[in-house]
C-alpha cells in the first residue's frame, strides 16, 4: 500500500473499498476483531484506535474536535487513495460524521458511505453524553442506568476499580462527544446509513432516524436486533457488506427502511 495521497485528490479504483471503523466510548477496537471474516471480499476492514487506550494507553486522550481531525488526518489520511467508507459506533458515529465533514470542507475525496450505529445525531443531546460533567458517583450511576456499564460498577466493593480503570477514559470520550455535538454537524454529500438496535434505550430507532437531515446524497435507516452494543454481533458486518455491495453497483443510495 502506498501511504501517499494521489495528486489532485484522485482515488485509485484498485482493490476492495476500505471500511474504516471508529470505536465506541471507553473502548478499543476489539469489537471489530472478527469483522474481516464476516465482511469477506466486500471491504478491507481498518479499525482506528484513538489515543489513550490499548497500546496507546500512555498517549493523551482527545477531547477537542480540531485535535481529533488532525489525528485522523495523520492516521488514515494516507489510506484514502482507494475507495473507502466509514462505520462509527456510538461515539464513533460522531467521529465518522465529523471527519467526513472535514474531508468535505477541504475538497478531498469523500466516503462512498458514512454508516453510523447506536448514536443520536448532533442536534439531539444524548443523556449519556450530558453526564460527562457529573461527579464520579453520578456518572457511574448514569452509565449503569443506561446499560453502558454493568450493575457491578456501582457495587461498593467494585466501584473503586471502575473509577480507576474505566471512568477516566469514558469521561474524556463523553467530553469529546459533547464537543462534537456542540460544534454542530454539516450535511454530507455522501450517502448516510444509520443503524439502530431495536432494544437500544440510549439511541432509539426514532432518534437515530433523524440522521436523515445530515444526508444530502441519500439516506437509509436499518434496525437490527439487540441493544446499544449490537456492534459485537455478526449481524452488523454482514449488513454493511451487503450495503457496500449495493453502493458499488449504484453509487447513490436511495431512501428506504428495513
Amino acid at each position: 500500500m502506498d501511504p501517499r495521497r494521489r495528486p489532485g485528490g484522485r482515488v485509485s479504483t484498485g482493490g476492495p473499498p476500505r471500511l474504516i471503523c471508529f470505536h465506541h466510548a471507553g473502548a478499543g477496537v476489539s469489537a471489530f476483531a472478527r469483522w474481516q471474516s464476516a465482511m469477506g471480499s466486500a471491504a478491507e476492514v481498518v479499525p482506528v484506535l484513538l489515543p489513550g487506550r490499548g497500546p496507546r494507553i500512555r498517549e493523551q486522550r482527545i477531547t477537542d474536535p480540531d485535535r481529533l481531525i488532525a489525528e485522523l488526518d495523520s492516521l488514515i489520511g494516507p489510506l484514502l487513495e482507494r475507495p473507502f467508507a466509514f462505520y462509527g459506533h456510538s461515539l464513533g458515529g460522531l467521529v465518522a460524521h465529523t471527519y467526513a465533514a472535514a474531508l468535505q470542507r477541504s475538497g478531498r475525496p469523500l466516503p462512498r458511505l458514512v454508516a453510523v450505529g447506536a448514536v443520536l445525531p448532533p442536534h439531539l443531546r444524548s443523556p449519556v453524553l450530558a453526564a460527562a460533567a457529573l461527579p464520579d458517583d453520578g456518572l457511574l450511576h448514569r452509565l449503569v442506568d443506561h446499560g453502558v456499564l454493568p450493575p457491578g460498577a456501582v457495587d461498593p466493593q467494585e466501584t473503586g476499580l471502575w473509577r480507576r480503570r474505566v471512568l477516566p477514559a469514558l469521561r474524556d470520550d463523553l467530553r469529546l462527544g459533547e464537543a462534537l455535538c456542540a460544534a454542530g454537524g454539516a450535511a454530507l454529500h455522501s450517502p448516510v446509513l444509520a443503524v439502530a438496535g431495536r432494544g437500544d434505550a440510549i439511541a432509539t430507532p426514532e432518534g437515530v432516524a433523524q440522521w436523515s437531515r445530515y444526508a444530502l446524497d441519500g439516506f437509509e435507516l436499518r434496525t437490527v436486533p439487540g441493544g446499544h452494543f449490537f456492534v459485537r454481533e455478526r449481524t452488523l458486518p454482514a449488513l454493511l457488506a451487503g450495503v457496500l455491495g449495493e453502493a458499488a453497483a449504484a453509487p447513490r443510495l436511495v431512501s428506504s427502511a428495513a
